[in-house]
C-alpha cells in the first residue's frame, strides 16, 4: 500500500508521543503551551497554505518521477528481461527501506509534536542506530545473494554493500518532515534520481555499452553519495552529540512495528511482481512492472497533499487532525480522478512508441490496475492519520495483512490462468478491500459519520491533552 515517502500507500502506525523531557532528558524543557501552539498552527492553516505546500511537493515529485521514468525508459529499451531484473532489484531495495522506515518516522513524530525542544542527542543516536542495522541488513542481503546466484537475485550483493548509506535519507528526512521544512525534505528526494541519471549519462559516455548491471551499480553508488550528503546536512543543522543508546529503548519497538507494517504494506503491491517472475517469467515481470510504475503515478497528487499537512495531522488537537486528514483524502482523491483519463491516453501512445512494441500489453494491465489504484489514493491521508495521530499499529497491520494475503491468494490462483493480467486484477481487488477497511477504521476512530467523506461536516472538538 512507494515507499513511495516514503511510499504513498503505506499504513504507518505509531505510538502517541510523550513529553521529550521525560523520554529524552532534553536540556530544553517542554514548551508549557506546546499543545496550544500546535492547535493554533493547525486551525490557522488556510486552503492557500495547503495549496502552496502541496504544489511544492507535487512539483518535486513530478520532477523525481520524470527522472525515474527516464531511467526506466533507458532500462526498458534494453529488453523486457533487463527491465524485470531492474524492477525486482528496486522492489528489494524498497523492502529494505520499508523495514527500517520507523527510525525516520520516530524523529518526524518527535519534531512535529515538540518543535521547540533540542534534539541533537536523539538525532545522533537514531542515525547511529540506523547505520548499525543497515550494516546488519547488508550482511543478510549478501547471504541471500550467495544462496541465489541466478538472475535477478545475484545483484543483491550491490544492495548489500550500500545498505547503510541507503537508510540515511529516509532516517534524517524525519526531522524535516516533522518540522514541515519542505525545502531540504524535497531537495534530497529529488537529488537521488538526478544523481543516478547523471551517473548513467557518464556511463554511456565513458563506459559503453550500457547494460542493467552497470545501471544498478550507478544506482547504488549515486544514492549512497546522496545519503552521505544528507548525513552531513542533518548534523550541520541538528548538531552532533555522543549517542546515548538508552534513548533508543522506546524507539526499537516503535521501529519494529513500523517496519513490519510497512513491509506487509509493500508486499501488498509488490508480492505479485515476484509471483509473475516465478510463474510467468522474467520478461513478463518486466512488462508488468511498467504497468505498476505508470499506475502509481496517480498517487503523486494525493501524496503531495498529505506530505504538506503531515506534521499538522500529528497535532494534539484531535478534531483539527481529523479535519486535516479529511482534506488530504478529499483533495487527493479528486486529483487522482481527474488525472486518470489523461494518464490512460498518454500511456496508450507512449508505452509501445517509446519503450517498444513488446510493452503494448502493459497498457491493458494498467487498465486493470486502475480501479484499485483510484480507490487506494485515499490511503495516503488515512496512513498519515494512523502514523502521526493514533497509536494502534495492530489495526493498520491487520488491514495491510488482509489485503496482502488476498492479493497473494488471488495472484497465485489467477497468474497461471491469465498471466500478468491475473496479477493486475488481483491487485485491484485487494486495494479495494484494503481502502474500505482503512476508511472505516478512520471514521470509527475519529467519531465521524460516513457522509463526512464527501460532505462538509463539523468535526467535534476534543481538547488537546496537556504536554506534561
Amino acid at each position: 500500500m512507494p515507499v513511495r515517502a516514503s511510499r504513498e500507500g503505506d499504513l504507518y502506525i505509531s505510538k502517541p508521543w510523550t513529553c521529550p523531557r521525560t523520554l529524552i532528558e532534553s536540556p530544553a524543557p517542554c514548551h508549557p503551551h506546546g499543545a496550544d501552539f500546535l492547535r493554533i498552527a493547525i486551525t490557522s492553516m488556510t486552503p492557500t497554505s495547503l495549496a502552496k505546500g502541496a504544489a511544492l511537493n507535487l512539483a518535486v515529485r513530478v520532477c523525481t518521477v520524470l527522472a525515474g521514468l527516464l531511467l526506466m525508459t533507458l532500462v526498458a529499451r534494453l529488453g523486457a528481461s533487463s527491465q524485470g531484473v531492474f524492477a525486482l532489484f528496486v522492489a528489494c531495495e524498497a523492502a529494505l527501506l520499508a523495514l527500517f522506515s520507523g527510525f525516520g518516522l520516530w524523529l518526524a513524530r518527535a519534531h512535529s509534536q515538540a518543535p521547540d525542544a533540542s534534539w541533537a542527542e536523539l538525532h545522533s543516536t537514531v542515525v547511529s542506530a540506523a547505520l548499525l542495522v543497515g550494516a546488519l541488513a547488508g550482511l543478510a542481503l549478501w547471504g541471500l545473494a550467495a544462496m541465489h546466484p541466478e538472475a535477478p537475485y545475484d545483484r543483491l550483493v550491490l544492495l548489500a554493500w550500500a545498505a547503510p548509506c541507503l537508510l540515511i535519507v529516509p532516517t534524517v528526512s524525519g526531522v524535516w518532515l516533522g518540522r514541515g521544512q519542505l525545502l531540504p525534505l524535497n531537495g534530497f528526494v529529488l537529488a537521488s534520481p538526478v544523481v543516478v541519471l547523471l551517473g548513467v549519462a557518464l556511463c554511456l559516455l565513458w563506459w559503453p555499452p550500457l547494460d542493467v548491471s552497470r545501471v544498478l551499480l550507478v544506482w547504488v553508488v549515486g544514492k549512497s553519495a546522496v545519503g552521505l550528503a544528507a548525513l552531513w546536512w542533518s548534523f550541520r543543522s541538528q548538531g552532533w552529540a555522543r549517542p546515548r543508546w538508552v534513548l533508543m529503548s522506546p524507539a526499537w519497538q516503535f521501529a519494529a512495528l513500523i517496519g513490519l507494517t510497512n513491509v506487509i504494506s509493500l508486499l501488498n503491491y509488490r508480492v505479485n511482481l515476484f509471483l509473475v517472475e516465478r510463474l510467468d517469467g522474467l520478461a513478463a515481470a518486466g512488462i508488468y512492472s511498467v504497468a505498476i510504475t505508470v499506475a502509481e503515478l496517480l498517487w503523486l497528487v494525493s501524496s503531495a497533499v498529505t506530505t504538506a499537512v503531515y506534521g499538522r495531522i500529528g497535532a494534539t488537537d484531535k478534531a483539527a487532525a481529523a479535519s486535516s486528514t479529511l482534506q488530504a483524502v478529499r483533495w487527493g482523491a479528486l486529483g487522482v480522478l481527474l488525472a486518470s483519463p489523461i494518464l490512460l491516453v498518454v500511456a496508450w501512445w507512449a508505452l509501445p512508441s517509446v519503450l517498444g512494441e513488446v510493452y503494448r500489453p502493459a497498457w491493458w494491465y494498467l487498465l486493470m490496475l486502475l480501479p484499485g489504484t483510484l480507490a487506494y489514493s485515499s490511503a495516503s491521508g488515512i496512513s498519515a492519520y494512523f502514523t502521526n495521530q493514533r497509536g494502534q499499529p495492530w489495526l493498520a497491520g491487520g488491514i495491510a495483512l488482509t489485503s496482502m494475503l488476498l492479493n497473494l491468494v488471488l495472484s497465485w490462483w489467477w497468474i497461471p490462468i491469465w498471466g500478468a493480467a491475473g496479477a493486475a486484477v488481483a491487485t485491484s481487488v485487494s486495494y479495494g478491500v484494503a481502502i474500505v477497511l482503512g476508511l472505516g477504521l478512520f471514521l470509527r476512530l475519529s467519531g465521524l459519520p460516513v457522509r463526512a467523506l464527501w460532505s462538509r461536516h463539523q468535526v467535534p472538538h476534543q481538547p488537546a491533552q496537556s504536554a506534561t
